[in-house]
């Protein structure tokens, strides 16, 4: 079975509160919205695991004695199997007046020194998700069947969008993923759900202040639990985030003893065929869990789902990432991120006066509007610019610079100085809305140096697209990491123009997802023309620089 836990199980278990709130779920607590709404809580072997782990104290006679071990905890798991009302169970311990969610004190069992819960002080647990509606329905939404419909239901007056404990302080409440600033400062708990689709900067941005608050009430020993089914390479999602930042602390790159983080798919094998009976069956069992095999008619439930693969009309990678819980790229995607990923020489540096080419594309009032730079002589790409419409900030027409704009300044500016620095041979640009700036740069630099290179037609983008991509696969390109870069990259969607080359193969150009998206690909697009620029730039010759060697690495 793949699972990856950070850390892994330790030789000797920490002591925990697991026990005592496992117990308060089964006596207090209710299933949520579906078949067994209002059923009594039952916690399943790998839920209480997990819940046992999330609880780890630090041991009596430690300096920190009693204090929580992870203040940040991440699960990530298949659809279907629950992990948003397990998620609300936790939440119910940690508002509930009698929650035994923080260490009192210790009694000794057995010759083992036990910690010993009490409830929270004034709890404030925030639940975050990707929109207000899905907030309330979601972890919310369980959370307060179990307030309203359980035997404690004389505990809370809970509300559509707040909960709080009817005799005394503390409450729970929906938010969608951009709350302000203020919300959350005097975090105890808090809960990100479905963090896969939290995609867009300003999501991402409320994720980081959310966590920037877990320190703000030490007494109260606050902490973060983000529940998931894994993400699409590439979207830039917090999920992917928090999973990558899992993989640098297992690989010892990152510190952090705080984090705790479950993720279980089902594991790719070489000759894999999922449209074999026999192998679809036994992925999909892979990544239920041992659990989820216990519940009733599990056969009838894995039927359906391998069922959902023979669709015609199904997106298999897709149907991997959400039945699998495999982190694979929409069918859709443009380019491989992952191996995007393995491009990056971030400790590269190009020196001033190498022979470079710059791409140059975007929007003055809409999406975003960039350069890149690609080293002739090693196919090294970096950004020179990056301009970013901030998400969420509505333009009523497309020429309206009093909401937002690029200006002749920070663009002319930006080609100033890489003409200054660079010996810049080629500069592609697409012109619509920049055609004085890319006129007045030909005037400037000469036309022979910078080209109006129109995107629309489709036999030229095709075949960029296509070289682009070859460069990526074959490893020919390589690039500086730049996050920014990556996110643009992964955004990109590729669309077909129903043109063929010349040896009939079909060729494509690229898209946001869709038209009104925040997920931007402007840096994509002048990666691709920077290196069409220096396909063309080396078909001609005599790009050589004079000197030595000048290549930096550090």
């Amino acid at each position: 079975m793949a699972t990856f836990m950070v850390p892994p199980p330790d030789p000797t278990p920490w002591p925990t509160l697991g026990p005592q709130i496992c117990d308060l779920i089964e006596a207090r607590a209710v299933h949520g919205p579906g078949d067994l709404r209002g059923q009594p809580a039952r916690v399943d072997a790998e839920t209480r695991a997990l819940i046992y782990r999330m609880y780890e104290v630090h041991p009596r006679g430690h300096p920190r004695a009693g204090r929580r071990r992870f203040k940040r905890v991440g699960l990530s798991m298949r659809k279907g199997s629950a992990k948003t009302e397990k998620a609300a169970w936790v939440l119910f311990a940690e508002l509930h007046p009698e929650g035994p969610v923080r260490c009192d004190g210790w009694r000794e069992v057995d010759g083992v020194w036990q910690p010993v819960g009490r409830p929270v002080v004034d709890p404030y647990i925030p639940m975050i998700a990707y929109t207000a509606d899905q907030a309330e329905e979601l972890a919310y939404g369980a959370l307060l069947v179990m307030c309203t419909e359980g035997p404690d239901a004389d505990l809370f007056d809970a509300g559509l969008a707040r909960i709080t404990r009817a005799y005394g302080d503390g409450k729970a409440e929906a938010l969608a993923s951009s709350p302000s600033a203020a919300d959350g400062a005097r975090t105890t708990a808090q809960h990100f759900d479905e963090t896969h689709r939290l995609i867009l900067p300003r999501m991402r941005d409320a994720h980081q202040t959310m966590l920037a608050n877990i320190p703000k009430r030490t007494l109260a020993d606050a902490w973060s639990l983000e529940t998931t089914t894994t993400y699409a390479e590439g979207e830039g999602s917090v999920a992917e985030g928090t999973h990558r930042y899992a993989e640098q602390v297992a690989a010892g790159k990152v510190h952090d003893k705080t984090l705790f983080f479950f993720h279980r798919e089902a594991a790719t094998r070489a000759g894999e065929d999922l449209a074999d009976p026999a192998q679809i069956d036994a992925a999909i069992r892979e990544a239920s869990g041992p659990a989820l095999a216990l519940w009733p008619d599990f056969d009838g439930q894995v039927e359906a789902i391998a069922s959902l693969y023979n669709q015609p009309d199904t997106d298999r990678a897709y149907w991997e990432r959400v039945w699998l819980n495999r982190r694979v790229s929409s069918a859709r995607q443009a380019f491989d991120v992952a191996r995007w990923r393995d491009l990056a020489r971030p400790n590269v540096r190009i020196r001033e006066g190498e022979p470079i080419v710059i791409g140059f594309d975007g929007a003055r009032w809409r999406d975003a509007c960039g350069a890149v730079a690609t080293h002739i002589e090693t196919g090294y790409q970096w950004p020179l610019a990056l301009w970013e419409r901030p998400t969420g900030l509505l333009v009523g027409h497309e020429t309206d610079p009093d909401v937002w704009e690029v200006t002749d300044d920070q663009v002319d500016g930006t080609v100033a100085d890489a003409m200054a620095r660079y010996r810049v041979l080629a500069l592609y640009a697409d012109p619509p809305r920049f055609e004085a700036n890319v006129a007045k740069w030909a005037g400037r630099f000469g036309d022979h140096r910078v080209l109006e290179w129109y995107t629309n037609r489709p036999k030229p983008i095709g075949v960029a697209m296509r070289a682009f991509n070859t460069a990526i696969t074959s490893g020919e390109l390589t690039h500086s990491g730049d996050a920014d870069y990556v996110r643009h990259i992964g955004n990109a969607r590729r669309g077909d123009l129903r043109v063929l080359d010349d040896d009939d193969t079909p060729l494509w150009t690229i898209y946001k997802p869709r038209p009104d998206s925040e997920q931007y690909i402007d840096l994509a697009m002048c990666g691709v023309l920077s290196w069409q620029a220096r396909l063309d730039v080396l078909r001609r010759g005599n790009w050589q620089r004079p000197t030595g060697k000048m290549i930096i690495m550090r």
